[in-house]
């Protein structure tokens, strides 16, 4: 079985000369550079004590270096532990010590942030403290000192990867991946999306996100090249696009939203001639977006489906038709098999809703967590996605819903209970709902819905901002509405919070 070192050895030597990589000040790479220089900064790794099997933290923002030590630590097959560089002490510390970090790699100081100093200092409360490194003052090394690349035998395929999702507990799960299965969704990408090696498209998402790797394997398997944007601003981003020659953008739903409005900055004119179409991911795609950006921009959009424990499992392709596109996530990618389950358990008919239930190459091997991989399996091996929709007679997915207490803002897992839990605490709360409501731009925006204690004071929006922030809160989980009610509504047996209940009333 492939791994992804084999992938860039392989695309490097079919096309060295192609350009892989380009940056937001026109730098690029072709795919024999970034091969080379990965190579010298495995060597470095190497020397600082990096090898297989060493578990390492990487905090780094989308830029070209950041997929160049990334690609480095699979030459040394390490276990990478990416992390968001949006996050700060509170979730770089529970990956650092959840996976029992060796080593850690950071950006350094960024964007007036000290990286290295918040890892130095989380560092040092480890029992065993992890060396701390920063991408500006790694030494690189000679490659001809390097070990043998890894190459994993059938069957025998090591977690390499580890991804933390917010899920309904108020600690992160650790996801286990192996190059197999991110090679898996890679390459479901770039078949549903026809991609080729005289495309150019977009990194404008967190290479840290599983989509990083998922994009990477694209790349490699068709020789294409991209743009890669650390912080995405449409103005900027257009015009990096447009002198790029990029022809297919994109990232979320979010993203197709900043696209249209610079459109109509530029009235008929194409903002990006080349582009053909946008694709992504990670929130609903409201149809009528769909349609606008089909009208006013002359191109489709291709939306997909996917989670961290499960790279690829539907995506629209340039070939389906407009109310494929608008109305679905698209058809299973190359080796997914998706299943609905009803309630009694047995597979729901054609068009009918129920648990969205996943097999096939790209899945997780498990969690970290071995509790939570038994709950994630049902008996037959089918990973409970936890979201709810049904299979047309097409064949593409429609999703209606979700079981999980989860909130998916910009493409990104909020875990609902450890928003409450720490409002919780605070004096002016009696009982607190965190919920997800739609939002045309976000996906869904969170939404804290307070019960006030008895007799007590009302809590204001800002005093709750400010207690999130003051517990560490990072900043995109923070509620961006506040609703204070009475009571919140329960059920009359486990005294539950309907939370439905709370969508509806305050979801119109």
């Amino acid at each position: 079985m492939a791994t992804i070192w084999q992938l860039i050895e392989d695309r490097a030597g079919r096309s060295p000369d192609a350009t892989m990589l380009i940056g937001e000040d026109d730098t690029s790479l072709t795919y024999g550079e970034f091969r080379s220089r990965a190579e010298r900064v495995a060597a470095g790794l190497a020397a600082q004590g990096i090898g297989a099997g060493t578990p390492v933290t990487w905090q780094l923002p989308s830029r070209i270096d950041s997929v160049v030590t990334s690609a480095a630590l699979a030459r040394l097959d390490a276990v990478q532990c990416p992390v968001l560089h949006l996050y700060r002490h509170k979730e770089l510390g529970f990956v650092m010590r959840h996976t029992g970090a060796e080593f850690v790699i950071t950006p350094g100081e960024s964007k007036g942030f000290d990286y290295a100093g918040m890892a130095t200092e989380l560092a040092r409360e480890m029992d065993a403290a992890p060396t701390v490194l920063s991408v500006p003052d790694l030494v690189e090394g000679e490659p001809s000192e390097l070990p043998a690349p890894p190459a994993h035998a059938d069957g025998a395929e090591p977690v390499r990867w580890i991804y933390s999702t917010s899920g309904t507990t108020s600690d992160p799960k650790g996801v286990q991946h192996t190059d197999a299965t991110l090679i898996a969704g890679g390459r479901g990408l770039a078949d549903a999306l026809e991609m080729s090696e005289a495309d150019v498209g977009s990194i404008a998402f967190p290479f840290a996100h599983i989509a990083g790797p998922d994009y990477l394997v694209m790349m490699l398997l068709t020789g294409m090249s991209a743009v890669i944007v650390e912080a995405f601003a449409p103005g900027p981003a257009v015009e990096l696009y447009r002198r790029h020659g990029v022809t297919m953008a994109g990232g979320a739903t979010a993203f197709y939203q900043m696209f249209l409005a610079e459109q109509r900055v530029h009235g008929d004119e194409p903002i990006i001639p080349t582009l053909r179409a946008l694709s992504g991911g990670g929130a609903p795609l409201p149809p009528e977006l769909y349609r606008e950006v089909r009208d006013e921009m002359g191109i489709k959009i291709c939306h997909g489906y996917g989670m961290t424990e499960i790279p690829m499992i539907t995506q629209g392709g340039p070939g389906d038709s407009d109310d494929q596109l608008a109305h679905t996530t698209g058809r299973p990618v190359t080796g997914a098999v998706v299943r609905i389950v009803g309630d009694d358990g047995a597979e729901a008919p054609t068009g009918t809703d129920g648990e969205v239930r996943v097999k096939g190459p790209m899945v997780t091997v498990g969690y970290t967590d071995p509790e939570l991989t038994a709950e994630a399996f049902d008996a037959d091996g089918w990973f409970r996605t936890g979201d709810v929709g049904h299979v047309r007679a097409d064949g593409h997915v429609v999703l209606t819903g979700r079981l999980k207490d989860i909130i998916i803002r910009k493409g990104e897992n909020i875990s609902a209970k450890e928003i409450e839990d720490l409002l919780y605490a605070h004096p002016k709360v009696g009982d607190v709902a965190v919920i997800g409501l739609p939002d045309r731009e976000r996906g869904e925006l969170v939404c804290a819905v307070v019960e006030p204690p008895d007799g007590g004071a009302v809590i204001g929006f800002d005093e709750m901002v400010a207690h999130l922030e003051g517990q560490g809160l990072t900043k995109f989980k923070t509620p961006e509405r506040l609703e204070v009610v009475d009571a919140l509504p329960r059920n009359e047996t486990l005294r539950k919070v309907l939370k439905y209940q709370l969508r509806d009333r305050f979801g119109g």
